[in-house]
Parts: C-alpha cells; sequence; structure tokens
C-alpha cells in the first residue's frame, strides 16, 4: 500500500494542537513538507519544530485567524503563488454548545464564515496548483453530527451538516481532475474541546466531571474517548496515493457511537 508523501505539500489549517497537530504530525513521518496555519505565531513555530523530517523536509508556517477569512485567503493565495499545495486540511475549532433555540443568529453567521467560507476559499485557493500536479487531497475535519445531530450542539450541527454537503458537491466537481474531498468525523476524542464539553455539561447538570466523561463512554461501543492520533491516521490514509479512489465520503472515527449506518 503506497502511503507514500514523499514530495508533497500539505497545508494544515488548525494544526498547533490537538487532532490538526496530530494530523500534520502523521503527514510529516510519511514524507510530506508541512504548512501549518493558526493564529498564534509562537505555538506555530514550536508545532512546525516538532515535526518529524524523515525526508529532511522544512516544515513552514501561516499566521492567520480564521475569524477574518479574507485574512486567511490572502495569507494562503501569497504562498501558492510560488508553492504547490497537493494536501488541505481544512480544521477548526467548533463553535460554543447550547441548545438550537436559544442560539443568536450571530453565532450562525459567525459559525459559517469560520467553517464553511474559510473551507471554500482555501480550496479555490489551492485547486490550480492541484490540477496542474494531478494529484489533490482536500480532507475536512467536521463531526459526527453531519451523521446524527448531537444534543446541546445546535449551531455546530447546523454548520457541519452545511460542509459536509459543501464537501459533497466539492467531490463531485474535482474527480476528474486527480483531487479527492472527503470528511474526517472525529467522534468523542482526548482534546481541549472535549474538556470543555464536559465541564458544560458538568456544571449544567450539576455533576462531577468524571461523571459526565464515564456516561458519554459508556455511549461508546469502545468504551473509551479517542486518541488524537487515531483521527489523525485515517486522514493521513485519505491524503495518500492509496486513497486515490476514495472520494466524497464521510468517515466517522468514533469508536462506533453514531447509531447510523
Amino acid at each position: 500500500m503506497n502511503l507514500d508523501l514523499t514530495g508533497k505539500n500539505a497545508l494544515i489549517c488548525g494544526s498547533t494542537q490537538g487532532i490538526g497537530y496530530a494530523i500534520a504530525w502523521e503527514l510529516a513521518a510519511l514524507g510530506a513538507t508541512c504548512l501549518l496555519l493558526a493564529r498564534n505565531e509562537t505555538t506555530l513555530k514550536e508545532a512546525a519544530a516538532s515535526l518529524p523530517t524523515p525526508t529532511q523536509q522544512t516544515h513552514q508556517i501561516l499566521v492567520a485567524d480564521f475569524a477574518f477569512p479574507k485574512e486567511v485567503q490572502q495569507v494562503a493565495q501569497q504562498w501558492v503563488e510560488q508553492h504547490t499545495i497537493h494536501i488541505l486540511i481544512n480544521n477548526t475549532g467548533g463553535p460554543a454548545g447550547g441548545p438550537i433555540m436559544e442560539a443568536q443568529a450571530d453565532a450562525f453567521i459567525q459559525t459559517f464564515q469560520q467553517h464553511l467560507i474559510n473551507n471554500h476559499q482555501l480550496t479555490q485557493t489551492v485547486v490550480p496548483g492541484m490540477k496542474a500536479a494531478g494529484y489533490g487531497r482536500i480532507i475536512n475535519v467536521i463531526s459526527t453530527s453531519v451523521k446524527i445531530p448531537l444534543a446541546n450542539l445546535g449551531v455546530s450541527n447546523t454548520i457541519r451538516g452545511a460542509v459536509a454537503s459543501w464537501a459533497k458537491t466539492m467531490a463531485n466537481e474535482l474527480g476528474a481532475f486527480g483531487i479527492t474531498v472527503n470528511n474526517v468525523l472525529p467522534g468523542a476524542t482526548e482534546t481541549v474541546r472535549l474538556q470543555q464539553i464536559i465541564q458544560q455539561n458538568a456544571s449544567k447538570k450539576e455533576k462531577d466531571p468524571d461523571e459526565i466523561s464515564a456516561d458519554m463512554m459508556r455511549e461508546i461501543p469502545a468504551r473509551r474517548f479517542g486518541a488524537p492520533a487515531e483521527i489523525a491516521a485515517v486522514a493521513a490514509f485519505l491524503a495518500s496515493p492509496a486513497a486515490a479512489y476514495v472520494n466524497g465520503v464521510s468517515i466517522p472515527v468514533d469508536g462506533g457511537r453514531t447509531g447510523s449506518l
């Protein structure tokens, strides 16, 4: 099975911690040169310096805030004028939780901008180079909520579903150029985001966070939370030559929690 990414350039968003960093690490280990994009320059430099370099790659960083899609697009556009991006990992943190009836309109607009608009503009920016190279992998880190909406994540459920529909449409348009578009759907994964959700639920239900964690794990056939590296492994496969015929799919990586086929 060909997993070799030597000579490939990968742009990984939200890549200073959690799932984004884990994906960058796996891609680098397979030989890709990684371009990390996030808003904190200090943590970006630390993350880039810690990535493996089996083919003597020189990993780079881009500083931009996903709250400002035009800024993200401009920074990426300047880079692709001199470099080809073969792999794009669209990944950014989710919005605050809460029932959908309590959500304000601005929360939907802001989340739509941070997720779908950023994904779309970055894809538009990198696709010409992918077409010229005859190789492209666009991988969106979303959520299992695109299969079954999750309780108390009203805004996230709504926008994640929109991103999944966008990705399927994009996959249909780009498949003929050797470019695939797929979604990785993490379940409950040991990240800062998961701990925030646990704390919020504990406060709301007046329970101990450990009790909330135990309740969540009982809903997972694997009876545990996932590790970021386990999500990253699936993303790395989708980025590889071995996954050339996998296109337009949404893959849950959730220990079996999602109840749909």
